[in-house]
């Protein structure tokens, strides 16, 4: 009786701790059903590994998508990854706790990135080259841990800043896309939070009490960049159309489809 009693009060402590946050509300839920559903994102037995930088819209994604994987009919594996550039002011060692809390594989890589840009940088911004560094760690990671899909927090903001940076800087009708395989045919790479604001991830980030690090990038925090500006030049349009984002969306929606590897 013992015996039994101590297993049981075990699964009710397991289960207590998967279930320790707040469950999504339903219309940030809303949003990234939708983009999956569209883009296809999730497949039967798919393995994700989700980049979780530390910062409110990775984080979101992390429970969302744990929430999932709990509830949703597809059945995947869910997995995380940390990229620790080692930069001065930036720790992201504190989520290493909160994601043993949740019972969900993580993987915490450091690398040097900023000691590397000294000497491999090439005329780019620290910006463009610890993004390409990352993405380059977060692939190895992947495929070493055999996960097939790689997922990445950017929502909607995100794209709408990168399409207008694209066409006034480049020329070019492009943002970035909620479901590809990258150049080598081993990876896919998924962005659920395609269609949802920035406004409702902080909103629920505040709400769910999440661990978020702060300056997730102090290096690029440390000086305006053209993203920036790009965010403040949409903020000050919205303020005269509340429609802006509505219109962007149905602009955007068929770019994030096409498939640029």
């Amino acid at each position: 009786m013992t015996h039994s009693r101590t297993k049981t009060e075990g699964l009710q402590q397991e289960k207590m701790t998967e279930r320790n946050y707040l469950k999504p509300p339903k219309r940030l839920m809303r949003h990234v059903g939708r983009a999956i559903a569209d883009f296809n994102m999730i497949k039967e037995g798919d393995r994700i590994l989700l980049g979780v930088s530390g910062g409110k819209d990775s984080l979101s994604l992390l429970l969302i998508l744990h929430h999932l994987n709990q509830y949703a009919p597809v059945k995947f594996h869910l997995g995380a990854v940390t990229v620790d550039p080692v930069i001065e002011g930036f720790d992201p060692s504190p989520l290493k706790a909160y994601l043993k809390s949740l019972g969900i594989p993580y993987f915490y890589q450091q690398q040097a990135i900023l000691e590397q840009a000294e000497d491999a940088m090439d005329g780019d911004s620290f910006c463009s080259f610890c993004s390409r560094m990352k993405r380059g760690i977060l692939y190895t990671t992947a495929r070493k841990e055999g996960y097939n899909v790689l997922a990445l927090a950017q929502h909607l903001d995100d794209l709408a800043q990168s399409f207008l940076m694209s066409a006034f800087h480049n020329g070019k009708l492009q943002t970035m896309k909620a479901n590809y395989t990258i150049g080598s045919g081993d990876l896919r790479v998924i962005r659920p939070l395609v269609y949802a604001r920035e406004t409702l991830t902080t909103a629920y980030a505040e709400a769910a009490g999440l661990p978020v690090i702060p300056d997730s990038c102090p290096a690029c925090f440390s000086m305006p960049t053209q993203r920036e500006h790009m965010k403040q030049l949409l903020a000050q349009e919205e303020q005269h159309n509340k429609s802006l984002f509505s219109s962007l969306l149905k602009t955007l929606k068929p770019l994030m489809a096409v498939d640029h590897t």
